[in-house]
């Protein structure tokens, strides 16, 4: 047994090469350690050969696009995530999510600055996707709830305007997230990031063409709404992703995620669908290029 296999804050070990190769879909190499060299490295020597990274605010969302600028094997997407407009407007420090802490509130005006520097990125090459945007309403209150609501229908049209791809982050507001989305006409790509759902709505999503993108929490115990919508979603509406450095998969959870876990999850998710994981990676791999136009 290797001498850190009891330190929580230690890298799980790498798994077992994939036999096909596939993309995490969504990651967040800024946040993880090492160099981005390192991180891609890894995931390759696995079958992990591309990745998806995601902006959060307008420094991430920066990052992202000169990061895949230099990378051929890496995407971006640019957005303020939907726990940022809050702050920017009204400069809250809750809501979970934060690259810079609490700052003084800015208003609409400071929102829309915002908004118009995510319609600049995203209009790059190399970037492939508008998000994560979408609705977080855990531990959100009334005004963050409008600014956020704000924000996600801008992305959308910024989405739509530049034919990329959506990235939707959904917590705990899935009947708000799918009301928006019908009210303002989903872009032709849409992807449920860190799918969230049940199998009923994984129902609505197949019927919508929303890609479901499932990460490591669906390998949790407490988790069986999640398998129970892989089981039933379209599987060439499914994709894999790490969402790392969080939600590492069992039975390495609560240790630092990164891309070259994939093949952890993408196994437990052949085991649920009662697939192969060749089979499923294929799928997978195949999903992903499709959904980012890449």
């Amino acid at each position: 047994m290797p001498s850190n296999a009891g330190d929580k804050n230690a890298p799980p070990p790498l798994p077992a090469p994939l036999g096909v190769e596939v993309a995490d879909s969504h990651t967040h190499l800024d946040m993880q350690s090492g160099t981005v060299e390192e991180g891609l490295a890894k995931a390759a020597s696995v079958g992990v050969t591309t990745v998806v990274q995601v902006g959060c605010d307008l420094a991430g969302s920066r990052w992202a696009a000169g990061t895949a600028a230099a990378h051929e094997r890496v995407h971006a997407t640019v957005a303020l995530h939907p726990n940022e407009a809050p702050r920017i407007v009204h400069g809250d420090p809750g809501g979970g999510w934060s690259r810079q802490g609490a700052r003084q509130p800015g208003g609409d005006a400071a929102l829309d600055e915002a908004l118009a520097e995510i319609d600049r990125l995203a209009a790059l090459p190399q970037v492939k996707g508008v998000g994560e945007t979408g609705l977080d309403f855990f531990r959100t209150g009334p005004g963050g709830k409008e600014a956020q609501e704000r924000s996600f229908r801008a992305h959308i049209e910024i989405a739509k305007r530049h034919g990329k791809t959506l990235v939707i982050h959904d917590r705990d507001a899935h009947a708000d997230v799918l009301r928006v989305l019908k009210e303002e006409g989903a872009p032709e790509r849409t992807v449920f990031h860190c799918y969230s759902g049940d199998a009923d709505m994984a129902g609505i999503c197949a019927r919508e063409g929303y890609y479901m993108s499932f990460a490591g929490n669906v390998t949790f115990k407490n988790a069986q709404n999640l398998r129970d919508a892989l089981a039933v979603a379209p599987l060439e509406l499914v994709l894999v992703e790490t969402d790392a450095p969080f939600l590492t998969p069992a039975p390495y959870r609560g240790r630092p995620n990164a891309p070259y876990l994939i093949p952890v999850t993408v196994r437990a998710m052949a085991a649920v669908r009662g697939t192969d994981e060749d089979t499923l990676a294929a799928a997978l791999g195949a999903n992903t290029a499709r959904a980012f136009g890449y």
